[in-house]
């Protein structure tokens, strides 16, 4: 409640400058960073990851691609910030049905496969990510089997 006072006033004094599209509690910005913690398992986030994440993004949420690079590089951020995957979770399993829980699986097999193979430590990550988000094993499982179908389908990987 604090935060809302402290914002209020702050919108009062910045005479209708426009807010941050994605605050700490938006389920949009917990995917994004768990997606962008997956992308970055392996080294820094690579352009072709990122126009990759930026893609995925602007079709699942619906973005344009100033929204959606905005939201990568809030994603960037908070993923450097986070200590754990619970801050993510919690707010994707107050926001989301098991449907929408199990998307964000998807898209995290889509960044984790985007490069044609899956490190021991983005599978470990998206495991413990779907553990938390309540997606079963046989889901996981099947998620990645999906993705990788469709990549290869489409000539991706």
């Amino acid at each position: 409640m604090l935060e809302d006072i402290k914002r209020f006033f702050s919108d009062l004094v910045d005479d209708g400058k426009e807010q941050a599209q994605f605050c700490d509690n938006d389920y949009r910005l917990a995917a994004a960073a768990l997606m962008v913690h997956v992308a970055t398992l392996d080294g820094a986030l690579s352009d072709a990851e990122r126009g990759r994440l930026i893609d995925l993004v602007k079709a699942r949420f619906e973005l344009d691609d100033e929204k959606a690079d905005e939201l990568v590089t809030a994603a960037q951020a908070a993923d450097r910030e986070a200590v754990d995957f619970f801050r993510f979770t919690s707010i994707l399993m107050r926001s989301l049905d098991e449907a929408g829980r199990q998307r964000i699986i998807e898209m995290m097999w889509e960044m984790a496969l985007s490069d044609g193979a899956v490190s021991e430590f983005e599978d470990n990550a998206i495991w413990r990510i779907a553990d938390l988000l309540a997606v079963s094993g046989a889901q996981r499982i099947g998620l990645r089997q999906r993705v990788a179908s469709r990549l290869v389908a489409a000539g991706e990987a």
